[in-house]
Protein backbone atom coordinates (compact mmCIF):
# COMPACT_ATOMS: atom_id res chain seq x y z
CA UNK A 1 0.00 0.00 0.00
CA UNK A 2 3.43 2.58 0.44
CA UNK A 3 2.69 5.31 -1.41
CA UNK A 4 4.94 8.21 -2.34
CA UNK A 5 5.30 11.46 -4.12
CA UNK A 6 5.21 10.44 -8.01
CA UNK A 7 4.98 14.19 -9.39
CA UNK A 8 3.67 18.03 -8.61
CA UNK A 9 0.73 19.47 -11.17
CA UNK A 10 1.41 22.78 -12.39
CA UNK A 11 -1.40 24.30 -14.73
CA UNK A 12 -0.89 27.15 -16.78
CA UNK A 13 -3.19 28.98 -19.37
CA UNK A 14 -0.95 28.18 -22.15
CA UNK A 15 1.92 25.77 -22.31
CA UNK A 16 4.12 28.35 -23.59
CA UNK A 17 3.01 30.69 -20.80
CA UNK A 18 3.95 27.90 -19.30
CA UNK A 19 7.45 26.96 -20.16
CA UNK A 20 8.10 31.34 -20.06
CA UNK A 21 7.41 31.10 -16.30
CA UNK A 22 9.40 27.61 -15.62
CA UNK A 23 12.96 29.31 -17.52
CA UNK A 24 11.74 32.79 -15.44
CA UNK A 25 10.95 31.18 -11.78
CA UNK A 26 13.41 27.96 -12.03
CA UNK A 27 15.89 29.00 -14.33
CA UNK A 28 15.51 25.89 -16.19
CA UNK A 29 13.55 24.94 -19.54
CA UNK A 30 11.18 21.90 -19.07
CA UNK A 31 11.39 18.87 -20.85
CA UNK A 32 8.95 16.90 -23.41
CA UNK A 33 5.62 15.83 -22.45
CA UNK A 34 2.70 14.70 -24.58
CA UNK A 35 -1.08 15.19 -25.07
CA UNK A 36 -3.85 13.53 -23.04
CA UNK A 37 -6.83 12.93 -25.95
CA UNK A 38 -9.21 11.94 -23.26
CA UNK A 39 -9.36 15.21 -21.72
CA UNK A 40 -7.80 17.70 -24.46
CA UNK A 41 -4.74 18.79 -22.42
CA UNK A 42 -0.74 18.37 -22.94
CA UNK A 43 2.48 18.55 -20.75
CA UNK A 44 6.09 19.63 -20.39
CA UNK A 45 7.76 17.73 -17.58
CA UNK A 46 10.75 17.92 -15.71
CA UNK A 47 12.43 15.37 -13.26
CA UNK A 48 12.90 17.00 -9.29
CA UNK A 49 13.97 13.73 -7.70
CA UNK A 50 15.77 13.80 -4.57
CA UNK A 51 16.40 10.94 -2.35
CA UNK A 52 13.69 11.51 -0.07
CA UNK A 53 11.91 11.47 -3.35
CA UNK A 54 13.20 9.30 -5.84
CA UNK A 55 10.18 8.86 -8.56
CA UNK A 56 9.16 12.92 -8.33
CA UNK A 57 8.70 15.16 -11.19
CA UNK A 58 6.83 18.10 -12.04
CA UNK A 59 3.76 18.01 -15.23
CA UNK A 60 3.35 21.76 -16.04
CA UNK A 61 0.29 21.76 -18.02
CA UNK A 62 -2.38 23.75 -20.25
CA UNK A 63 -5.75 23.03 -21.88
CA UNK A 64 -4.73 22.22 -25.89
CA UNK A 65 -6.60 24.83 -27.79
CA UNK A 66 -6.20 21.95 -30.83
CA UNK A 67 -7.16 18.82 -29.15
CA UNK A 68 -10.09 17.58 -30.87
CA UNK A 69 -11.67 15.54 -27.83
CA UNK A 70 -13.64 12.22 -28.56
CA UNK A 71 -17.29 11.47 -27.96
CA UNK A 72 -16.54 9.22 -25.42
CA UNK A 73 -14.43 11.96 -23.33
CA UNK A 74 -15.52 13.15 -20.03
CA UNK A 75 -17.37 16.80 -19.95
CA UNK A 76 -14.70 17.87 -17.37
CA UNK A 77 -11.09 17.82 -17.35
CA UNK A 78 -9.35 16.48 -14.82
CA UNK A 79 -7.64 18.65 -12.15
CA UNK A 80 -10.27 21.38 -11.84
CA UNK A 81 -8.84 22.52 -14.91
CA UNK A 82 -12.56 23.82 -16.05
CA UNK A 83 -13.41 25.94 -12.76
CA UNK A 84 -13.65 29.22 -13.26
CA UNK A 85 -12.20 29.89 -10.34
CA UNK A 86 -8.80 27.89 -11.23
CA UNK A 87 -8.51 29.56 -14.97
CA UNK A 88 -8.69 33.28 -13.24
CA UNK A 89 -5.98 32.25 -11.31
CA UNK A 90 -3.78 30.88 -13.77
CA UNK A 91 -4.30 33.48 -16.49
CA UNK A 92 -2.13 35.83 -14.16
CA UNK A 93 0.32 32.82 -13.71
CA UNK A 94 1.12 29.07 -13.50
CA UNK A 95 0.14 27.78 -10.51
CA UNK A 96 0.85 24.48 -8.39
CA UNK A 97 -2.28 23.05 -8.02
CA UNK A 98 -2.52 19.55 -6.98
CA UNK A 99 -0.02 16.64 -6.89
CA UNK A 100 -0.10 12.81 -7.59
CA UNK A 101 0.82 9.94 -5.41
CA UNK A 102 2.11 6.49 -6.74
CA UNK A 103 0.76 3.46 -5.56
CA UNK A 104 1.74 -0.46 -6.36
CA UNK A 105 -2.09 -1.34 -6.06
CA UNK A 106 -4.62 1.86 -7.11
CA UNK A 107 -7.29 -0.45 -6.00
CA UNK A 108 -6.74 -0.84 -2.87
CA UNK A 109 -5.40 2.41 -2.56
CA UNK A 110 -8.64 4.07 -3.69
CA UNK A 111 -10.68 1.26 -1.64
CA UNK A 112 -8.79 2.50 1.57
CA UNK A 113 -9.65 6.14 0.54
CA UNK A 114 -13.29 5.39 0.18
CA UNK A 115 -12.74 3.76 4.07
CA UNK A 116 -11.97 7.45 5.33
CA UNK A 117 -15.50 8.53 3.20
CA UNK A 118 -13.56 10.13 -0.19
CA UNK A 119 -14.54 9.15 -3.35
CA UNK A 120 -11.37 9.65 -4.88
CA UNK A 121 -12.77 8.45 -8.40
CA UNK A 122 -12.24 5.69 -10.36
CA UNK A 123 -9.18 4.21 -12.28
CA UNK A 124 -8.64 5.40 -15.74
CA UNK A 125 -6.28 3.58 -18.34
CA UNK A 126 -4.14 6.02 -20.49
CA UNK A 127 -1.14 6.05 -22.19
CA UNK A 128 1.48 8.08 -24.68
CA UNK A 129 4.39 6.95 -26.99
CA UNK A 130 7.65 8.29 -25.33
CA UNK A 131 11.58 7.97 -27.55
CA UNK A 132 11.95 4.85 -24.82
CA UNK A 133 8.51 3.33 -25.38
CA UNK A 134 5.18 3.48 -24.15
CA UNK A 135 4.27 5.23 -20.93
CA UNK A 136 1.02 3.22 -19.83
CA UNK A 137 -0.65 3.83 -16.48
CA UNK A 138 -4.52 3.71 -14.35
CA UNK A 139 -5.07 7.28 -12.51
CA UNK A 140 -7.87 7.92 -10.64
CA UNK A 141 -9.98 10.76 -11.98
CA UNK A 142 -13.51 11.86 -10.62
CA UNK A 143 -16.62 12.43 -13.31
CA UNK A 144 -16.30 15.72 -12.10
CA UNK A 145 -12.79 16.77 -12.47
CA UNK A 146 -12.44 17.88 -8.92
CA UNK A 147 -9.03 17.38 -7.48
CA UNK A 148 -10.80 17.63 -3.46
CA UNK A 149 -9.81 19.40 -0.48
CA UNK A 150 -8.36 22.28 -2.16
CA UNK A 151 -5.77 19.76 -4.45
CA UNK A 152 -4.58 18.70 -1.04
CA UNK A 153 -6.18 15.20 -1.60
CA UNK A 154 -3.91 13.62 -3.93
CA UNK A 155 -4.71 11.69 -7.01
CA UNK A 156 -3.63 8.07 -7.37
CA UNK A 157 -1.58 6.42 -9.90
CA UNK A 158 -0.08 3.20 -10.71
CA UNK A 159 2.26 3.19 -13.84
CA UNK A 160 2.66 0.04 -16.10
CA UNK A 161 0.05 -2.20 -17.35
CA UNK A 162 -0.91 -4.34 -14.77
CA UNK A 163 0.84 -8.06 -16.16
CA UNK A 164 3.92 -5.75 -16.13
CA UNK A 165 7.17 -7.87 -14.61
CA UNK A 166 8.56 -4.16 -13.48
CA UNK A 167 5.32 -1.55 -13.72
CA UNK A 168 8.44 1.19 -12.80
CA UNK A 169 10.81 0.74 -15.77
CA UNK A 170 8.74 2.98 -18.17
CA UNK A 171 8.07 6.09 -15.64
CA UNK A 172 8.73 9.26 -17.08
CA UNK A 173 11.95 9.61 -14.72
CA UNK A 174 13.54 7.47 -17.02
CA UNK A 175 12.55 9.57 -20.24
CA UNK A 176 13.60 12.26 -18.39
CA UNK A 177 17.20 13.96 -17.82
CA UNK A 178 18.47 15.71 -14.72
CA UNK A 179 17.08 19.28 -14.29
CA UNK A 180 19.27 20.92 -11.87
CA UNK A 181 16.14 21.07 -9.76
CA UNK A 182 15.15 18.93 -6.70
CA UNK A 183 12.24 18.59 -4.30
CA UNK A 184 12.83 18.88 -0.91
CA UNK A 185 9.57 19.00 0.21
CA UNK A 186 5.78 19.39 0.28
CA UNK A 187 3.53 20.92 2.69
CA UNK A 188 -0.11 20.64 3.00
CA UNK A 189 -2.02 22.78 5.13
CA UNK A 190 -5.84 22.46 5.01
CA UNK A 191 -9.31 23.15 7.98
CA UNK A 192 -10.08 19.58 7.59
CA UNK A 193 -6.06 18.78 7.90
CA UNK A 194 -7.08 15.51 10.31
CA UNK A 195 -9.39 13.71 7.73
CA UNK A 196 -6.56 14.33 5.20
CA UNK A 197 -3.90 13.08 7.28
CA UNK A 198 -6.57 9.75 8.30
CA UNK A 199 -6.59 9.93 4.24
CA UNK A 200 -2.57 9.57 4.31
CA UNK A 201 -1.71 7.23 7.01
CA UNK A 202 -4.24 4.92 5.07
CA UNK A 203 -2.17 4.80 1.73
CA UNK A 204 0.78 4.90 4.16
CA UNK A 205 1.78 8.09 2.33
CA UNK A 206 4.45 9.31 5.03
CA UNK A 207 6.44 12.25 3.53
CA UNK A 208 3.48 14.97 3.16
CA UNK A 209 3.83 17.08 6.47
CA UNK A 210 0.08 18.20 7.15
CA UNK A 211 -0.92 21.04 9.29
CA UNK A 212 -4.01 22.87 10.29
CA UNK A 213 -5.17 26.31 8.63
CA UNK A 214 -5.97 27.79 5.21
CA UNK A 215 -5.77 25.56 1.95
CA UNK A 216 -2.26 25.50 0.85
CA UNK A 217 0.49 23.29 -1.11
CA UNK A 218 3.68 24.65 -0.91
CA UNK A 219 6.78 22.78 -2.35
CA UNK A 220 10.33 24.04 -1.23
CA UNK A 221 12.58 22.79 -4.77
CA UNK A 222 16.46 23.44 -4.89
CA UNK A 223 16.60 25.39 -8.30
CA UNK A 224 19.72 26.79 -10.20
CA UNK A 225 18.49 30.68 -8.71
CA UNK A 226 18.23 28.62 -5.17
CA UNK A 227 15.88 27.70 -3.38
CA UNK A 228 12.03 28.51 -4.59
CA UNK A 229 8.91 27.58 -2.67
CA UNK A 230 5.64 27.05 -4.43
CA UNK A 231 2.15 27.37 -3.00
CA UNK A 232 -1.42 27.41 -4.14
CA UNK A 233 -3.04 30.04 -2.18
CA UNK A 234 -6.01 28.16 -1.54
CA UNK A 235 -6.26 27.69 -5.47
Amino acid sequence: MHTQIDHLVIVAKSLEQGVQWCEDTLGITPGPGGEHTLYGTHNRLFKVASPSNPMAYVEIIAINPAAVRPKRACPTRWYDMDDPALQKAVAKEPRLVHFVVNTPDIRAARMAIRMQGIDRGPAISASRRTNRGTLNWQISVRADGQRLFDGCMPTLIQWGKPEATDPLKLHPRNTLTRSGVTLQSLEVMHPSAAKLQAAYDAIELNRVSVTEGPANLKATLQTPKGLVVLSSDGI
